[in-house]
C-alpha cells in the first residue's frame, strides 16, 4: 500500500515537472499536452473515486500554484478524478479504449471549463477560435501521448498491486 502511495507522489511530481518544463518547449500548434490530466484519469480509472479525487486535487493545486489563481484547476481535476472513478467497475487490465475515451472527454471538459472560467467571465466570446486553436489541438496532443503514458502507468499499477489482489 505504501509503495503505491509513494509511486503516486513521485508520478505526480514527475508529470508536473515534465508538463511545466520539457513539454512547454515541445509545443505543437502552440499547445502542450496535459500530463496531469492523463495521470488523474488513469489513477481514477484504475483505483476508484477516492484516489482519483485525491490525485486530481493534488494535480490541480500544483497547476494552480504554478499559475496565478488558486482553485479552478483543483476543482475541475478533482471533479474529473471523482467522475472517472465511477468507471473502475469496468476496469480491465488490457483495455485501452475506455481510458482513451475518458481522457478525450476529460480533455474537452477541462478545456470548456477553463474557457468559461478564464475567458468567458472576462467578456471574451470567441469560443470558435478558442476551440479550434486551443482546446481541440490540446486534446489531440494529450490523447496521442496518453496512449504511451497510460501503458506505463498501467504497468506500474500492475507491478505494485499484490498478486492476490490482481486475481480478484
Amino acid at each position: 500500500m505504501w509503495k503505491r502511495r509513494i509511486s503516486t507522489v513521485i508520478l505526480i511530481f514527475l508529470f508536473f515537472v515534465l508538463q511545466t518544463t520539457l513539454f512547454q518547449t515541445l509545443e505543437l500548434a502552440n499547445v502542450s499536452p496535459n500530463l496531469l490530466l492523463i495521470l488523474t484519469v488513469s489513477i481514477g480509472y484504475m483505483r476508484g473515486r477516492t484516489e482519483g479525487l485525491i490525485v486530481g486535487f493534488v494535480c490541480g493545486i500544483m497547476l494552480d500554484l504554478y499559475g496565478s489563481v488558486v482553485g479552478p484547476c483543483a476543482f475541475i481535476f478533482m471533479a474529473i478524478g471523482f467522475a472517472v472513478g465511477y468507471c473502475q467497475k469496468y476496469y480491465f487490465l488490457d483495455e485501452f479504449i475506455i481510458p482513451t475515451i475518458l481522457i478525450t472527454v476529460s480533455g474537452f471538459l477541462y478545456g470548456l471549463y477553463y474557457y468559461f472560467v478564464e475567458f468567458l467571465l472576462r467578456g471574451r466570446l470567441h469560443f470558435g477560435f478558442y476551440f479550434l486553436h486551443v482546446i481541440f489541438p490540446e486534446v489531440i496532443y494529450t490523447v496521442v501521448l496518453s496512449l504511451v503514458l497510460y501503458r506505463f502507468i498501467r504497468f506500474l499499477e500492475k507491478w505494485l498491486t499484490p498478486k492476490h489482489k490482481r486475481e480478484v
